[in-house]
């Protein structure tokens, strides 16, 4: 794909997510989905920050490059009172282009209506997460999720 048309396309995307996200009545700028947030990451035109603590980074696996807002920590998860501080510090502002990737998509959830809600205006989660939903035989990664999807990864 070239970079013009890269130019076109993407501001097309990230617009119809955020119509859908208007309509459903979010009040961040939506849910990318796990493919779409990696070319608008590798090809510089977003900010991808992983918001899961940073045991599940080391452990699990993250993305390569990626810049990291923990939203909660510790095995009881309990939330980081200074997340949108952290997060304008490491994106350079609250009108950069950035998308949030967790676990399974709820959290970051979460953390983009605290950072919209904090005058982020182009804050998206990432749908899916990094390891997918839980399914039946209590597993992740079988079904969704940034590794399910084959996408770069690393780990510790």
């Amino acid at each position: 794909m070239s970079s013009e048309t890269t130019e076109l396309v993407f501001p097309v995307a990230l617009e119809t997510v955020r119509e859908a996200a208007r309509q459903a009545g979010l009040s961040y700028a939506g849910g990318v989905p796990p493919g779409v947030a990696w070319q608008l990451f590798s090809e510089g035109h977003a900010l991808l920050v992983d918001v899961r603590s940073g045991e599940e980074r080391k452990f699990v696996g993250h993305v390569p490059q990626t810049l990291h807002v923990a939203w909660a920590s510790g095995t009881s998860l309990i939330r980081n009172p200074r997340f949108v501080r952290e997060l304008e510090a490491k994106t350079g502002g609250k009108d950069a282009v950035v998308l949030l990737l967790c676990r399974s998509g709820k959290r970051s959830a979460l953390a983009a209506e605290a950072a919209a809600k904090a005058g982020f205006t182009q804050v998206f989660s990432v749908l899916e997460g990094f390891e997918g939903e839980i399914d039946e035989q209590q597993h992740r990664g079988v079904a969704d999720g940034w590794r399910f999807h084959g996408l770069p990864w690393v780990q510790d």
